[in-house]
C-alpha cells in the first residue's frame, strides 16, 4: 500500500492516492507544527497542489520498508526536486511512519530526523 501511495504521488494521481487512504487521512509534514496536518480529501488535494507549486519534478523514491508493528510501517524515502523559481536541485531523505486501519493508510508522519521516527514507532536502530 505504501508503494502504491508513493507511486500515486509521483504520478500526481490524487484519486489513486486517496484510494490508498481512509476518508479521515492525516498527513503530517515537517511543517505541520506551523501549518497543521493535511486532513481528509481536501487536505490531500492541497498537499498535491503545494508539491506541484514548489517543484514540478518533485519525486519520492522508496528505499525500504520496516514493520513497526501490525498496523504501522516505517518507510525510508529519498525526496528529490528542483525549485520552480530557483531551479536549484535538492535531495533529502525522510523516514515516514505510516499507520493503517483496515488495510488503508490512516495517518502519515514525515520525519527528517531518522531517530525521531524510530522513537515514534517504538523502535531502535
Amino acid at each position: 500500500m505504501v508503494a502504491r501511495a508513493i507511486a500515486a504521488i509521483n504520478e500526481r494521481d490524487i484519486d489513486g492516492y486517496l484510494a490508498c487512504c481512509t476518508e479521515d487521512i492525516e498527513l503530517w509534514t515537517p511543517v505541520a507544527p506551523v501549518d497543521g496536518p493535511h486532513e481528509g480529501e481536501e487536505g490531500i488535494r492541497r498537499f498535491f497542489a503545494s508539491i506541484e507549486d514548489a517543484g514540478p519534478d518533485f519525486r519520492l523514491d522508496l528505499e525500504r520498508l520496516r514493520e513497526a508493528d501490525g498496523d504501522r510501517v516505517l518507510a525510508y524515502v529519498r525526496l528529490s526536486a528542483s525549485g520552480r523559481t530557483t531551479g536549484i536541485s535538492y535531495t533529502t531523505e525522510t523516514t515516514n511512519l505510516y499507520e493503517f486501519i483496515g488495510g488503508k493508510i490512516r495517518r502519515v508522519r514525515i520525519y527528517v530526523d531518522h531517530r525521531e521516527a524510530l522513537e515514534a514507532a517504538g523502535l531502535s536502530e
